[in-house]
């Protein structure tokens, strides 16, 4: 939208089948999370055009942001840990709390970068903020766009 560009939406049950037609050519773009595509740009079967994120990723340094072409644009991926509503606080925190532990750790972070994660780590009340900002975000970007639910 924010580039004047018309795409037709393709939807896929998940990130597998979409770089399988794009790998085969029967798409010719997709958005995907660096993760999921990492292997076919390393293996020569895509090529990347851009990172959506507002900084390069250290797993692929050589490809510029989408932002760099069109500033503004920010259109970053995130995992997130999530438990059901029910669960106990102190399960929560537990949870939190050695997460964070596990990407401070050397070894976990450097095999994240590799594979073009970039660990953060935060609280659940720091992350459920993201989510709802997101949500927002998203929901801004949704309506502009018309698309509606079939």
């Amino acid at each position: 939208m924010m580039a004047g560009i018309e795409m037709t939406h393709v939807p896929y049950k998940g990130s597998a089948p979409g770089l399988t037609d794009t790998v085969a050519g029967n798409t010719s773009v997709m958005f995907v999370d660096i993760l999921s595509a990492l292997p076919h740009i390393k293996s020569g079967r895509l090529k990347a055009l851009g990172v959506t994120g507002t900084v390069r990723s250290p797993a692929l340094p050589e490809v510029p942001t989408v932002a760099d072409s069109l500033p503004g644009f920010n259109g970053n991926t995130w995992l997130g840990l999530v438990a059901p509503a029910a669960t106990p606080r102190e399960i929560l925190a537990r949870l939190s709390s050695e997460t964070q532990k596990a990407l401070q750790n050397p070894e976990v972070r450097d095999r994240l970068l590799a594979q073009g994660v970039e660990p953060v780590g935060s609280t659940p009340e720091q992350f459920a903020a993201h989510i709802e900002s997101e949500m927002k975000r998203y929901g801004d970007a949704i309506k502009a766009s018309g698309a509606k639910v079939d």
